[in-house]
C-alpha cells in the first residue's frame, strides 16, 4: 500500500539503517521515598553517557528508541507537571535530553518510549496521574499533559515516540488518538508516533490507527528468520524439538511486503539477548548472524525498518556479547 501523509514522515527509518533500543528502567531501593528519591539520583548520576553514545555509535545504528519510563513509578528525565505534584520521582539530572544532545551532534536520532497507560501499581503515581480502570476522563486530560511537558522540554532533539500499552482492551476504542499525536509533536512538529497495541506478537499486522507515522511492531519471537504472530502465553507453551509450540495450534510466520501498511511506515521491534514475554525463554530470542541478518536484510529489503532491542547494565553500558553482534549487524549494513 503506498504512503499517506504519515508515512512519509517517518522516510528516515526507510532510509537509515536499522534502530537499537535499550530499556533503561530504575527502580530505587529505600525504605522511604527520601531514601528511594536519594538513590534514583544516584543511580542515574553514575549512568556512563560517554560510554553508552560511543557504544551505540559503534553499532552501525541511524536511531535510538530510549525509556523515558514505564511501569516503576520513576522517570529518567525531570518533568513539570509531575514533579510540583509529586517530588521524588524524577532525577536532578536530565538524562534523556543529555542523551539526544549527544546524537544530535552526530545526526543521530532520538525516540522516546513511554507508556500509555498506568500498568504501574504504585498509587501515588496512580492518583498523581487520575487513572481509573473504568472511566478515563481524568487521565485523559492529565498524563497528555505530563507528556506535553517531556516534549516542550526535548524540542527537536526528540525525532519520535514509541506509545506502551495502547491495548483494545484499555482504550476500548474511544480514545481521541489525534490529541496524544499533536501532544507529542508540541515540541518538534516533524517528530514521529506509534502506538503499541501488542502489534505482531497479538497477530495485528494493520496498525492501530493510519494516523501513528510508523508500526510500533512489537515482536516477541523470530522462527526461521520470520516473525512469528501467534500470541505465546504463560502456561500454554511447550518446548517440542527445541521450537516454541503452544499444543494444538501451528506457528504462524509473516514478513512484510512493502513499506508500508495502511499508509504507515512499516517496522518491527526485536528483542535480542532478551524477551518481552516470560512465555518466550531468552535463549530463544539468541539469533545467529545468519538468521538475524539475514531478517533485517529481508525487512530493509522492501524498506521496512528494524529496532533491535538490547539489555542494557545499570551504568549505561551494552553487555559485550550483544554489543560485538551489533557491531557486526552495522558492519554489514554500512559496507
Amino acid at each position: 500500500m503506498s504512503a499517506g501523509s504519515s508515512g512519509m514522515r517517518a522516510a528516515w527509518l526507510a532510509e537509515g539503517t536499522y534502530g537499537v533500543m535499550v530499556h533503561y528502567l530504575v527502580s530505587p531501593d529505600g525504605r522511604t521515598a527520601t531514601e528511594r528519591t536519594r538513590n534514583l539520583n544516584r543511580i542515574i548520576d553514575g549512568f556512563d553517557v560517554d560510554g553508552f553514545i560511543g557504544e551505540f555509535l559503534a553499532t552501525g545504528a541511524d536511531w535510538l528508541i530510549f525509556t523515558i519510563g514505564q511501569n516503576t513509578g520513576y522517570y529518567n528525565s525531570p518533568n513539570a507537571f509531575l514533579d510540583p505534584r509529586l517530588p521524588g520521582r524524577t532525577p536532578q539530572r536530565d538524562l534523556v535530553r543529555q542523551i539526544a544532545g549527544r546524537l544530535a551532534e552526530r545526526q543521530k536520532k532520538l525516540i522516546v518510549y513511554i507508556p500509555g497507560d498506568m500498568a504501574c501499581k504504585d498509587p501515588d503515581i496512580r492518583a498523581v496521574f487520575g487513572w481509573d480502570e473504568s472511566d478515563h476522563r481524568e487521565f485523559l486530560d492529565r498524563y497528555p499533559r505530563f507528556v506535553r511537558e517531556y516534549s516542550l522540554q526535548y524540542g527537536p532533539l526528540v525525532h519520535g515516540w514509541w506509545f506502551d500499552g495502547c491495548y483494545e482492551w484499555i482504550h476500548k476504542g474511544e480514545w481521541d488518538w489525534s490529541l496524544w499525536l499533536a501532544t507529542a509533536r508540541a515540541g518538534n512538529p516533524d517528530s514521529i508516533t506509534a502506538f503499541n497495541d501488542g502489534a505482531f506478537c497479538l497477530g495485528r499486522i494493520k496498525p492501530l490507527t493510519p494516523l501513528e507515522e510508523y508500526h510500533a511492531g512489537e515482536v516477541h519471537v523470530l522462527e526461521n528468520g520470520a516473525i512469528r504472530t501467534d500470541f505465546l502465553d504463560v502456561g500454554s507453551v511447550a518446548i517440542v524439538d527445541g521450537k516454541l509450540r503452544t499444543p494444538g495450534r501451528a506457528p504462524e510466520l509473516y514478513m512484510p511486503e512493502s513499506q508500508f501498511v495502511d499508509g504507515v511506515q512499516w517496522h518491527a521491534l526485536v528483542p535480542i539477548d532478551s524477551t518481552f514475554n516470560p512465555a518466550v525463554p531468552e535463549e530463544f530470542c539468541r539469533y545467529g548472524d545468519e538468521e538475524l541478518f539475514g531478517f533485517v536484510s529481508a525487512c530493509k529489503g522492501v524498506k521496512g525498518a528494524v529496532t533491535l532491542n538490547v539489555p542494557i547494565e545499570r551504568n549505561g553500558r551494552i553487555p559485550p556479547g550483544s554489543l560485538a553482534q551489533l557491531h557486526r549487524l552495522g558492519h554489514i549494513i554500512c559496507g
